[in-house]
C-alpha cells in the first residue's frame, strides 16, 4: 500500500547506499532507461540513481524542480517503470533502500553552493577548504565500506589470469592509470598502458589487438571522457573481461564492464575528487600481491631489478661526496 507522504529517510545521499540502490531490481531498471531511453526519461533515471535518499524525501514538486521536468513527467516515468504513479515509485524506492541503509547510518552532508557562501564568513578560514577535507574522507570511508575483500581478490585472480591487462583513463585519468599499470607490470604477463601518448587515435591503435582472453581495467570520473566510454564499449565487444573503476553505478562505463570498482567522487569545487580512486587501486594492487602463486619471487626479483638505483647513503655516512656543502647561517 502506499501514500502520498515521503517515507522517513535523511534527506541527504551516502556514496556507498547508492551504489546499493543501484545493484537493486529498481536500481537496474533505471539503468536500463539510461541505456535505452531517450528525453527526459534518461535524465530523470540519472537523477534517482544518483539521489535515491534524497528523492525519496522529495514531493513530486520538488523533485520535478531539481530535475527540470514537471510533475506529470515524473508521473508518466513512474508508469512507465510500472508503477501507479509517482507516490508508488517513491515508496518503491523506499523499500529498496531499506535493504541498503545500515545499522550505522552516517549520512554524507550535501555540499552547499561553493561561491554564494565564499564571501559569508568574516573569518579568516575558508570553509570551502575545510569541506574539501571532509569530502576527501567521505569519499575514503564510502569507498572503503562499499569494497568487498571477497570481490577484489575475484578480481585479482581475473588480472592474474589475463594474457594481457590493458588500463586506460584520460585526463586525471590517466595518471590514474599509469599508476596502475606500473603496479601490475611486475605480477601480470603483460601489462599495457594503453592511453600513454598521441591521443584517441594511438590509444585505440594498442588496444586493436584485445580479445577474450584479456583484460581491460578503465577508469573514468566526472566529467566522463567518451572516448574513454567508446574505447571500453570495443574492449567488451571484442569479448575482453572489462572492469570499471570510475564514481556511481550511474557512470556511462558501468553498462559495458562486468565488474564495476566504485571510488565516490564528489568535491565541492573540483568536477571530481580522486583520493577515493587512489585508494581503491592500492586495494586491488593489494589483493593481487597476496593472491598469485609466485608473487614473492616477483618482488624479489622486481627489487633487485631497481636495487641498484635505490638511495641508500645513511645520515653521517662519507660516501656522499656530492653533498652541497652546509649552509651556515650566522646570527
Amino acid at each position: 500500500m502506499t501514500t502520498d507522504s515521503a517515507p522517513v529517510i535523511p534527506p541527504h545521499s551516502n556514496p556507498a547506499i547508492d551504489t546499493a540502490f543501484a545493484q537493486s531490481p529498481l536500481g537496474f531498471k533505471l539503468r536500463a532507461v539510461l541505456t535505452e531511453g531517450r528525453g527526459t526519461n534518461v535524465a530523470i533515471a540519472d537523477f534517482l540513481l544518483r539521489n535515491p535518499v534524497r528523492a525519496t524525501a522529495w514531493g513530486i514538486e520538488e523533485l520535478a524542480a531539481n530535475t527540470q521536468t514537471s510533475t506529470a513527467t515524473l508521473s508518466r516515468f513512474a508508469r512507465t517503470l510500472g508503477f501507479n504513479g509517482f507516490a508508488a515509485l517513491r515508496s518503491g524506492m523506499a523499500d529498496e533502500l531499506q535493504h541498503a541503509l545500515q545499522p550505522v547510518f552516517q549520512p554524507v552532508d550535501k555540499l552547499r553552493n561553493a561561491l554564494q557562501r565564499k564571501g559569508e564568513t568574516a573569518s579568516s578560514s575558508n570553509p570551502i577548504i575545510a569541506e574539501s577535507l571532509e569530502a576527501s574522507v567521505s569519499n575514503f570511508q564510502a569507498a572503503a565500506s562499499g569494497l568487498n575483500p571477497l570481490m577484489l581478490i575475484a578480481i585479482a585472480h581475473k588480472i592474474l589470469a589475463a594474457d594481457t591487462v590493458y588500463t586506460l583513463g584520460f585526463g586525471i585519468s590517466a595518471h590514474l592509470s599509469a599508476m596502475l599499470a606500473l603496479d601490475l607490470q611486475p605480477f601480470c604477463r603483460q601489462a599495457i598502458n594503453v592511453v600513454e601518448f598521441g591521443g584517441t587515435e594511438v590509444a585505440a591503435g594498442r588496444l586493436m589487438n584485445i580479445g577474450p582472453k584479456d583484460l581491460l581495467i578503465s577508469i573514468s570520473f566526472p566529467r566522463y571522457a567518451s572516448d574513454a566510454v567508446m574505447l571500453t564499449r570495443y574492449a567488451r565487444d571484442r569479448c575482453a573481461h572489462v572492469i570499471a573503476l570510475t564514481d556511481s553505478m550511474a557512470s556511462p562505463l558501468v553498462h559495458w564492464s562486468h565488474d564495476v570498482l566504485v571510488a565516490p567522487a564528489t568535491h565541492p569545487v573540483l568536477s571530481s575528487s580522486y583520493t577515493a580512486a587512489l585508494m581503491v587501486i592500492e586495494a586491488l594492487v593489494t589483493s593481487l600481491m597476496v593472491s598469485g602463486d609466485n608473487q614473492v619471487a616477483q618482488a624479489e626479483k622486481l627489487t633487485d631489478a631497481i636495487s641498484a638505483y635505490l638511495y641508500t647513503d645513511k645520515p653521517g655516512s662519507d660516501s656522499g661526496t656530492d653533498r652541497p656543502p652546509k649552509r651556515i647561517v650566522r646570527g
